[in-house]
């Protein structure tokens, strides 16, 4: 069967301005990539579309074409929930010009709602609910809908069927790498963020599945508790490739937390030290729970940055949204970080519920102490299947505009009671950012280091004029942005309402993640998980772990 993979460009702004992130950023989409070299290597050929990417057309159309001119049977779209609505104006396009073609949506969106998208939009035929290798693999191979586990799909008479989920790929090694060939402009055209690399070109590796913790603000529905990893030699012999074959010097690891396994992060980085690969990579690593001798080791594996997540610098906040992080493990990390000689980068979340004017203040102050070499503060923007989804819509401590298009961590569609407005928020974040830009620290740091960013500089001043037509923009039509930002309507075909669907153990890391009084989480029980349209599980044999 022909497939094509999709990924829809969304609404990856804030409402009125022209999107320019791209610039300082363009990330590969590395879950349809490892999708297509999957389908390819069983037999189906594959072709992908990224409506971002470096030859991207603008608009709907004109990428739908781009679609339709590769004939495919089966067209797969990866759509986060910003992305949704752009995916589903593709859909429709396509099923006008050719209604035969079979469309599946999948990816974290779908995977925290399930059945109600089918209820909703028609023009999509089947939902695939978390991981995708088997369930696309099914469908391509035209096993029957009722046999094919992580799959929702209407019957003959219209009624949504909802099948199992199935048991999660437990050995990662066994997958072939992305289908970086396949995706046009790669890695010329496609660029890590600015001044958090040394080396050209670079690239993006996801080598780990799920994570070990719950925090209140993070969907698992996709990959749920099971924690799975590539071993030390695969990831090895994927950087290798990755040198080899497009020339990438740098990767950045984008898993939700690298060195959760400390034996395979050590076995990797005897590997980079025993037979350098000369790359560089940035990681995550998780505050308070690292050692001087792993960060000695990921520095001279090749490591130039690390980061972690703190999200905020106010104790009350910690507590009840980051629980086993303190502030002096916060610091006492950072001088190990340095003392290792690896930079590191701190990432932050503005406007969770318990947000004020003050706790604001509190982490701005925190950054500034810290001497980051990078920091990251992000919008809150909640998800469906996170543990606070429930809180947020509740209104018992903010204003939620629950519209999908707006939820991409750009704008901010939750606001906490302890703020006037919206606008309020936007001022004091831009206050955070550019006072820890603009202190002396970090301009010091950057003087240092601008040899080493030469390759970011170079690739800024090959985009100096629209980088200069774009604060041209902003300048002259600053009102007309912050009255269409107010105004902005949602899609009007977009549901609203929709409640999520967890299973009953994410149901109750939800409940341990949300509880005042925080408790460990207990082992899964060994009992399968109902399927998404909650009826009643069927207690049937299930290797423990498994989902």
């Amino acid at each position: 069967m022909r497939v094509t993979l999709v990924h829809p460009a969304g609404f990856n702004f804030v409402p009125g301005q022209p999107d320019f992130s791209v610039l300082a950023n363009r990330m590969p989409p590395i879950g349809i990539m490892q999708l297509a070299s999957w389908l390819e290597k069983h037999g189906h050929p594959t072709q992908l579309h990224d409506c971002l990417g470096p030859h991207a057309p603008l608009g709907v159309k004109a990428n739908a074409e781009l679609v339709l001119a590769t004939n495919p049977d089966l067209v797969g779209v990866s759509a986060t929930t910003s992305s949704f609505m752009d995916g589903v104006d593709l859909a429709v396009y396509l099923k006008q010009k050719r209604p035969e073609i079979r469309i599946v949506f999948g990816a974290v969106h779908v995977s925290s709602i399930g059945a109600p998208i089918l209820e909703c939009f028609p023009e999509i035929d089947y939902l695939c609910i978390g991981e995708g290798e088997g369930c696309m693999l099914d469908l391509a191979d035209g096993r029957p809908l009722g046999e094919i586990d992580n799959l929702l799909f209407r019957d003959a008479g219209g009624r949504i069927v909802c099948s199992p989920r199935r048991h999660r790929i437990l050995n990662l090694d066994e997958l072939p790498y992305p289908a970086y060939e396949k995706l046009a402009g790669f890695p010329h055209g496609y660029h890590l963020p600015l001044f958090a690399y040394e080396r050209r070109y670079g690239a993006t590796m996801i080598t780990s599945r799920g994570c070990p913790y719950t925090c209140s603000f993070c969907d698992r529905t996709v990959f749920e508790r099971l924690y799975k990893t590539n071993s030390a030699q695969y990831t090895y012999e994927h950087m290798q490739y990755l040198r080899d074959r497009f020339g990438v010097h740098h990767i950045n690891f984008y898993d939700d937390l690298f060195t959760a396994n400390r034996k395979r992060v050590t076995e990797l980085c005897e590997l980079l030290i025993k037979k350098p690969l000369g790359m560089n990579f940035n990681c995550a690593i998780r505050t308070g729970h690292t050692s001087d001798e792993m960060l000695a080791l990921l520095k001279r594996a090749g490591a130039l940055m690390v980061s972690m997540g703190i999200e905020s610098a106010d104790p009350g906040m910690m507590e009840r949204h980051k629980a086993g992080v303190t502030l002096s493990e916060v610091r006492r990390t950072v001088e190990q970080i340095h003392a290792a000689g690896l930079r590191a980068k701190g990432l932050f979340i503005f406007g969770l519920p318990g947000e004020t004017p003050e706790t604001l203040g509190h982490t701005s102050d925190f950054v500034l102490s810290l001497d980051l070499d990078e920091m990251n503060m992000t919008k809150f923007s909640p998800m469906y299947g996170a543990p606070i989804w429930d809180e947020c819509v509740s209104g018992d401590d903010g204003e939620f505009i629950e519209d999908w298009r707006l939820m991409n961590c750009l704008n901010f569609v939750f606001k906490p009671h302890g703020f006037s407005s919206r606008e309020e928020m936007d001022a004091l974040y831009n206050w955070h950012v550019k006072r820890y830009y603009d202190s002396k620290g970090y301009r010091h740091r950057f003087a240092k280091r601008l040899w080493q960013h030469r390759w970011s500089l170079w690739h800024v001043a090959r985009h100096l004029p629209e980088t200069i037509a774009a604060a041209r923009y902003f300048s002259a039509n600053k009102e007309q942005l912050e009255l269409a930002k107010r105004e902005f309507a949602r899609h009007p075909r977009q549901p609203v309402g929709l409640q999520p669907f967890l299973s009953p153990e994410l149901k109750a890391d939800a409940i341990a993640a949300m509880s005042p009084i925080k408790v460990s989480r207990r082992p899964v029980r060994p009992a399968s998980v109902p399927d998404p349209c909650g009826t009643p599980p069927s207690f049937e044999s299930a290797v423990p772990g498994t989902v």
